[in-house]
């Protein structure tokens, strides 16, 4: 395996959860009953899209096929999220998958980081991407404890 199909798999693992993650932000935009609630999951699901085209573009540029659309695991998890959100309701509830979202997308770039067999220009691209993966954690984190404080 080169250096460049190393690469490409690392990239289209991320562009999978990236993709999972902006679809998880629209969705929450959907479910969420607070008119700022939605703006922020809204604005959050087309940063997402950006940081997928990002990884999506450095996959082309490495000559391989980039992926173009989330994980079977994800549509299964939001059916799940959907059937567990009629039991129960309110903006908390929306927040608190969100933020299990975010943990499980910071995981992935943490991981893709600390990958040694990755290119350094790779890396570059992957590290300017968790930037914004990691201030969205951080940002729905703060919002969610925040939210369990007032309770």
């Amino acid at each position: 395996m080169s250096t460049n199909d190393h690469d490409v798999k690392v990239l289209n693992g991320l562009i999978e959860s990236t993709i999972d993650s902006a679809e998880g932000y629209a969705e929450a935009a959907k479910d969420t009953q607070s008119t700022r609630f939605t703006s922020l999951f809204q604005s959050r699901a087309g940063e997402r899209r950006q940081v997928a085209g990002v990884l999506q573009r450095q996959v082309r540029t490495l000559g391989g096929k980039p992926d173009d659309d989330g994980t079977v695991l994800a549509s299964a998890h939001r059916l799940f999220v959907n059937l567990r959100k009629s039991l129960s309701s309110g903006d908390t509830a929306v927040v608190d998958e969100v933020e299990r979202g975010e943990d499980h997308i910071k995981a992935k770039f943490e991981s893709a980081l600390k990958d040694k067999e990755v290119s350094p220009s790779t890396l570059t691209v992957i590290n300017e991407a968790y930037a914004s993966v990691r201030q969205g954690h951080d940002q729905m984190r703060d919002l969610k404890h925040a939210l369990h404080n007032k309770t």
